[in-house]
């Protein structure tokens, strides 16, 4: 999750939050990717999470990055929570899975090269911890008493409010991982196009990338269940968003929603104050029950935003948040897939022909069925093999189009790193299938296995 954020005066107008969100339009050419990608931790011999302190700790690890290989610590209250370098962050998530957030490249061969040098550094200091990482899309077997929470103030507040809304909010902070990416838009116009395709096709993602078909140690009736996870979690931070699609959305519409979203807290010099379920709008009449008197600066309203959690959601870029975390060749498809469709006109264009007829109910319903039935969804007369197939193949045209060389010209684009979705498309098969067929077959009900096979 986001780290707190800095700078940016008083909110003196109300059109100075719709400003900040257009602020990020940018021509072509400076248009970038930033992945994100997360996973679990855990000792090699006992097969436990790993622990914030301690010899083989999340702890051990950073302070092993750091002294290895340059990182630069983040901490809040002397406590180490993160790393940086050359515009990149090392997070962690509630329940301790470790997430990079790459720098804003160029090109997939980049963002590719980030991700392998990053797990190549990870292993290197996990290697003599003792410690083992996986990508999964939920952890299989640890219980929600297995896991520790973060020393972050945000999750302290976060996971007793996630307790009184919904179901599964902290199962979300501390079983659950994700990949995902930010991409760029141009102006309010590409970006409304942008979003709209984002929601409507996340269903796609979430099939296509389906890697969580455990959770407490045995199958659990969906090939993603982190996205079932997310569909219980808080109503007024989550969803498809169907006011996305209604005319006039653009920039000051999400300022709307946002400020209907209740509020987690408020970052003032080094801490956390609690806000949670108080009012933005209050906050900028100076009303705010937490801090009476004071009115937000543009950084408590990009705070804020961050505590926005549908399917895919706008900053000064946009975020896909559809996918689960997964195996190494997947962290590198999930930013091809999204930068084939995004960033070509003629793709964007044919994404955009093939949902724009689809209602709120038939985007609400893909989404559900994504999570339980992964390609072998349907709804009505969508089947989604044959979307994901045609969707793909938009992609890959994109890509094609967009022409990035890679590997100093000897690759002419980046259509290779879509591999292994084309695989899934002829085969009808992703990764929850092919988990729940070891499960199954080889491993014998023995989920344990899929530590040694999985892992990175």
């Amino acid at each position: 999750m986001s780290i707190p954020q800095s700078g940016g005066g008083p909110i003196e107008r109300h059109e100075q939050m719709a400003e900040y969100l257009a602020s990020g339009c940018k021509p072509r050419d400076q248009w970038r990717i930033g992945t994100e990608h997360e996973k679990f931790g855990y000792c090699r011999d006992t097969l436990n999470p790993l622990p914030y302190d301690g010899p083989r700790s999340i702890k051990a690890l950073l302070e092993g990055l750091q002294q290895k290989f340059g990182w630069a610590p983040i901490s809040e209250g002397g406590t180490i929570i993160g790393l940086e370098k050359d515009g990149a962050n090392i997070s962690l998530e509630p329940g301790g899975q470790l997430e990079l957030s790459g720098a804003p490249l160029e090109t997939i061969h980049q963002t590719c090269d980030e991700v392998n040098e990053h797990l190549r550094q990870v292993r290197e200091v996990a290697d003599r911890l003792g410690v083992e990482f996986i990508g999964l899309g939920a952890a299989p077997i640890w219980r929600h008493e297995d896991m520790p929470l973060m020393p972050k103030g945000r999750y302290k507040l976060m996971d007793g409010y996630m307790q009184r809304v919904g179901t599964m909010g902290t199962t979300m902070m501390r079983r659950t991982c994700t990949v995902q990416v930010n991409l760029d838009f141009g102006s309010e116009t590409d970006m409304v196009k942008k979003l709209r395709v984002a929601l409507a096709l996340q269903p796609v993602a979430t099939a296509l990338f389906a890697n969580s078909p455990f959770i407490d140690g045995a199958p659990n009736g969906h090939k993603s269940w982190r996205s079932r996870v997310w569909r219980d979690l808080d109503p007024a931070r989550t969803g498809m968003l169907p006011f996305v699609f209604e005319d006039g959305f653009g920039f000051e519409r999400w300022v709307e929603y946002a400020l209907d979203v209740p509020m987690y807290f408020v970052y003032r010099d080094g801490r956390y104050i609690d806000a949670l379920g108080q009012s933005f709008r209050d906050f900028l009449k100076g009303e705010l029950p937490a801090l009476p008197g004071e009115k937000p600066t543009l950084s408590d309203w990009a705070d804020h935003l961050t505590t926005l959690f549908p399917e895919a959601r706008i900053k000064k870029f946009i975020e896909m948040r559809g996918a689960d975390g997964g195996p190494w060749r997947r962290l590198c498809a999930l930013p091809a897939f999204w930068v084939g469709l995004m960033y070509d006109d003629t793709a964007l264009d044919a994404a955009w022909d093939l949902v724009k007829g689809w209602d709120a109910e038939t985007r609400d319903a893909l989404r559900v069925e994504a999570s339980i039935h992964a390609l072998q969804a349907e709804v009505g007369s969508i089947r989604m093999h044959d979307l994901a197939r045609e969707v793909v193949a938009i992609s890959e045209a994109g890509l094609k189009a967009r022409a990035r060389p890679g590997a100093g010209g000897l690759i002419s684009d980046e259509t290779h790193f879509l591999n292994a979705l084309r695989e899934s498309v002829e085969t009808g098969m992703v990764p929850a299938d092919e988990l729940l067929a070891h499960y199954n077959g080889d491993w014998g009900g023995d989920l344990t296995r899929i530590y040694a096979d999985y892992s990175y």
